[in-house]
């Protein structure tokens, strides 16, 4: 059985310009400055810092490596890692926007993201959120000052699908760059850049990293919108991936072929069991034939995470909190794509209203299942559904 590029690349990895020794794995280089030998040669160094080792707010050799093997999984020129998945998203989007600019987020952008550009009307940045996976919709959003498009797909807490093709094209032409966050997917399972979008945002603190000790974010783009952003968002705003951390995500791409294969087949058995119960309503799995968008996750996306959600029949926030409490093995906690399995629900008992303005149903709970055998988990659902 021959292994697929994605794979090589997280296998056998190589840095070319640091051998380090042989060594298996690369060394933290958990210094701050760089020396020179010579004044003349700091000042080279400084003036071109992308391209060298000065401080680590620029440039890092383990940070770098990390950065390589995310551009090369993408398909992209070159990637950018940053101190956290926000920091990212921050990045991106102020890289693409300016005072007077219009802004349109597709289906249910992670809440962050929708505060991020809610802050941003300060500088006279304006958005729409279109909550509805039709072209025709997006269309009808688009403004003579629209200048990006911020996407997930399958999007938060809804898991709907978004047709990649069809916003890029329409994108491309309306001169609109296109943001994707593809933390869901990973780089094996979608690759958005291949789909015409222009820049791809991680959230290193899930699948990449993959054990819930790490925080951190990357961009990946063409080469134009990194060295752009290098000298800009990047270095100026100071909220660049440090070496340990760098080290932590490099650990845990090593491995992201193996755990995506585990968290796809518990994520579907898990999710096909929540399918049947007479407690749930509906799941929300876009490798479930049930799912509206099921024919189009299967063009777009090589395969499927194991995070989803599912709905609660005739349940308020009472009945929420209840469920979640009785679970033993799954842990309450935010955040997911990590070892553990997580659950979550939007619903917080004093958001109804948000809920409703954000079109989440009050009984929705988002589950990510991890590594742990699937029947232990569906033990312990079994117990707090009943």
């Amino acid at each position: 059985m021959g292994y697929t590029e994605d794979e090589l690349i997280c296998y056998q990895f190589e840095d070319k310009e640091h051998r380090f020794l042989r060594a298996a794995a690369p060394p933290i280089y958990e210094t701050a400055p760089f020396f020179f030998d010579t004044y003349e040669e700091y000042a080279e160094a400084a003036n071109h810092e992308k391209e060298h080792y000065v401080y680590w707010r620029g440039t890092n050799p383990t940070v770098q490596i990390a950065e390589k093997m995310l551009a090369a999984l993408e398909g992209g020129d070159a990637c950018k890692c940053f101190a956290s998945g926000m920091a990212a998203v921050s990045a991106a989007l102020m890289c693409s926007l300016s005072s007077g600019d219009h802004l349109i987020l597709i289906g249910h952008v992670y809440e962050s993201s929708i505060a991020l550009v809610k802050y941003l009307a300060k500088f006279n940045v304006q958005h729409t959120i279109v909550h509805s996976m039709e072209i025709e919709q997006v269309q009808a959003a688009v403004k003579k000052n629209t200048k990006a498009i911020l996407m997930e797909s399958p999007t938060s807490f809804i898991f709907e699908v978004v047709n990649i093709t069809a916003v890029t094209e329409l994108a491309k032409a309306n001169g609109i760059r296109t943001l994707m966050d593809n933390s869901w997917g990973t780089p094996l399972y979608l690759k958005p850049l291949a789909f015409g979008v222009d820049i791809v945002v991680h959230s290193a603190s899930k699948y990449l990293g993959g054990h819930n000790d790490l925080v951190g974010g990357a961009v990946i783009a063409s080469n134009e919108i990194i060295d752009r952003m290098y000298l800009e968002e990047y270095e100026l705003m100071g909220a660049s991936l440090a070496p340990f951390e760098a080290w932590l995500l490099i650990r845990g791409l090593r491995t992201l072929p193996l755990r995506m294969e585990v968290h796809q087949r518990n994520g579907l058995e898990v999710a096909r069991y929540l399918s049947e119960h007479p407690a749930v309503s509906k799941v929300n799995h876009p490798g479930l034939l049930s799912h509206p968008h099921y024919e189009l996750a299967r063009k777009q996306l090589k395969g499927y995470s194991g995070l989803f959600s599912f709905e609660l029949r005739d349940a308020a926030y009472e009945e929420i909190r209840s469920t979640l409490n009785k679970l033993r093995m799954i842990r309450i906690g935010v955040s997911w794509g990590a070892m553990e399995s997580q659950i979550i629900s939007p619903n917080y008992g004093y958001n109804q209203a948000d809920l409703k303005d954000q079109h989440i149903p009050e009984s929705l709970i988002r589950l990510a299942v991890g590594l742990e055998p699937p029947a232990l988990l569906i033990e312990d659902l079994e117990t707090a559904l009943s």
